[in-house]
């Protein structure tokens, strides 16, 4: 039975989740019709499209994961449904961090000038090698997914040979106690997608204080600041939602199996917010996305009002 604070958890959770969901189809959406009128993506395009729909999914998965483990515990935990699950979504979770550490990385190469000739090279051809940043991600995402999938599924081999209810507690603490193999490798990924946001804001960083340096009073100049400010205000977002996300997997690894509750909803409440407000804030941080957006609720309100 689900006391009234389970259950007031799982509807934050879950509008949490949905809202997340629901902006992040919307940018799915928008960028596909703009894919089949135009019959091409630029590069940003094609990364916020794959971060889109990695969110989507992972916003989908979390919180099945999140539903069943409360409301359904021995559903979860009797059948083969659990490394399904924690496989997928760590394959998803996975995708989003690193993509959104490619987003930052382009912003940079797109925006900085530097006369080094390695980044004259990745400027150059940054939209060649956007797709194979993307591929390489999604195959490196994979392959955690498959090692998270097979280190939940050894923990079900060693502590659900039964599916006793009076047992069946015991069981779930001897598969959490496996999951710091499972926070180990959400870790990495953290640490390597954090550390491409960090490197691409102190890059932009840099770039931004050598051109306000040399800046003149011509319009290039100024459209050149402006793209500048602009890129680094969104690297900015990533780094401080990073940040707080980076925290809340620190909180897991320590309270993961003390059984905290107070803390975990926390932990939960800060994964369930991430894609959501991140991708809210890059919809007004581009121009096309904040256009449709600002179009639509405007035809929302205009409908409502003729009610």
């Amino acid at each position: 039975n689900v006391t009234s604070y389970g259950a007031t958890v799982v509807a934050i959770i879950t509008l949490e989740a949905f809202a997340g969901m629901w902006i992040n189809a919307f940018i799915i959406c928008v960028l596909c019709i703009a894919w089949v009128k135009k019959k091409t993506l630029n590069s940003s395009e094609k990364i916020l499209l794959l971060l889109g729909c990695s969110r989507f999914c992972y916003l989908c998965l979390s919180w099945v994961y999140y539903f069943l483990s409360k409301i359904y515990p021995y559903y979860l935990y009797a059948h083969h449904i659990l490394q399904l699950l924690q496989g997928a979504y760590s394959f998803f979770n996975c995708s989003n961090l690193w993509v959104s550490g490619c987003l930052c990385v382009f912003y940079c190469i797109k925006i900085a000038n530097f006369r080094n000739r390695f980044f004259i090279f990745l400027k150059v051809n940054i939209d060649r090698i956007v797709p194979w940043l993307l591929l390489a991600s999604e195959i490196f995402s994979l392959v955690i997914g498959i090692l998270v999938y097979n280190i939940i599924d050894k923990a079900v081999c060693k502590n659900l040979n039964f599916t006793c209810q009076g047992r069946l507690w015991k069981a779930t603490i001897g598969i959490e106690e496996h999951l710091f193999a499972v926070h180990f490798l959400t870790g990495f990924v953290y640490t390597t997608s954090f550390m491409a946001v960090i490197f691409s804001a102190v890059f932009l960083l840099f770039s931004l204080w050598r051109h306000k340096r040399k800046m003149q009073t011509n319009s290039m100049n100024s459209l050149s600041m402006d793209a500048h400010i602009r890129a680094m205000k969104s690297i900015l977002s990533f780094f401080i939602m990073y940040s707080i996300n980076f925290m809340s997997l620190i909180l897991a690894l320590i309270y993961s199996t003390k059984h905290q509750k107070h803390v975990m909803f926390l932990v939960y409440l800060i994964q369930h917010a991430f894609p959501g407000v991140h991708s809210l804030i890059l919809i007004f941080s581009n121009p096309k996305l904040e256009k449709t957006l600002l179009r639509i609720l405007s035809c929302v309100k205009c409908k409502l009002c003729m009610r």
